[in-house]
């Protein structure tokens, strides 16, 4: 029974990863749509697809109570909006990039935002990290460093989507909630800001919702379920797999982009970005690894060793 439950974990968390890897594909038909209308839309229209989704799962009582308990827990509050503030930007640059032909520079940020992540545990909850994990961190700067001197240009896209979604991650612990009341919760509070962003845009007159096609609106309107269903699913499977299976499926959704990006979209992808990418993967793979019990056998082999056991 509980090989069977991994494997339905792997299936959908891996479900959500190949999801989240195409989503480049459902932005780019909307590239006619400035990134900051897409954004607002998205907001929007997920607040409303994930109330629907708690409604039909029968978890709105539980929404509400959360809701109410942030009356008298103001430190959870605060995070609820951090971390709604962090998505929205993450978001933003994420679909920016996409429709600005930078889907390869995106990919580079979700490589190296595991590595993020780790990196920021290791200053604010002062965890250690071990010997290949330093290393990795090492590797890795040296593949972002060639970018940058090779064209003299900061990868900040690279680096902002990881940052981002590194310190979401960080405040979202903060936040000890159901994945599907979280996200409602995020899309609740910068839904009014969405709503008043789209009426600015209607009276402007230059809208693309009810304006260009029904094609866009739909498109538009159905960004709320492209963001809150890869979601669901990865909520299913991380419940029923290892952390470090986890690990290994969330480099599906950046492998996918990278592909779509050199391959369907044609998006330059010089020797530079090669050498770069395979420091990148040489520090996600000994990362990676470092969390497997083969390495860990490793390293404490060698701590005993270094101290004469």
């Amino acid at each position: 029974m509980k090989n069977n439950e991994v494997k339905i974990g792997v299936i959908h968390a891996g479900l959500s990863y190949f999801i989240w890897g195409l989503l480049p594909i459902y932005w780019k038909f909307l590239n006619h749509v400035n990134a900051d209308e897409i954004l607002i839309n998205r907001i929007f229209w997920s607040f409303f697809f994930m109330v629907g989704v708690l409604l039909i799962t029968k978890k709105w009582g539980e929404f509400l109570q959360v809701l109410r308990g942030f009356r008298t827990n103001r430190k959870q509050l605060y995070a609820l909006i951090i971390a709604s503030l962090l998505i929205s930007c993450n978001w933003f640059i994420y679909i920016w990039a996409v429709n600005t032909d930078q889907i390869i520079e995106a990919s580079l940020g979700y490589y190296i935002n595991p590595l993020v992540s780790v990196l920021l545990g290791m200053i604010v909850f002062r965890e250690k990290l071990s010997s290949s994990q330093y290393v990795s961190f090492v590797i890795a700067f040296v593949g972002v460093l060639i970018l940058t001197i090779s064209y003299g240009e900061f990868p900040w896209i690279s680096i902002l989507l990881a940052l981002s979604f590194g310190l979401y991650g960080l405040s979202k612990k903060m936040i000890k909630v159901d994945s599907a009341i979280g996200l409602t919760l995020e899309t609740l509070v910068v839904t009014p800001i969405s709503f008043m962003y789209m009426v600015f845009l209607f009276f402007k007159g230059t809208q693309s919702f009810l304006s260009v096609s029904i094609g866009t609106d739909l498109l538009l309107i159905g960004a709320g379920a492209a963001t809150a269903i890869p979601l669901l699913y990865f909520a299913k499977g991380a419940q029923k797999i290892p952390m470090s299976t986890l690990g290994f499926l969330q480099f599906i959704a950046p492998t996918i982009s990278l592909i779509l990006g050199v391959f369907l979209y044609h998006e330059s992808f010089t020797r530079t970005h090669l050498i770069s990418f395979i420091f990148i993967w040489l520090a996600i793979t000994i990362f990676s690894l470092s969390k497997t019990k083969l390495f860990i056998h490793f390293e404490t082999k060698k701590k005993g060793n270094s101290l004469g056991v």
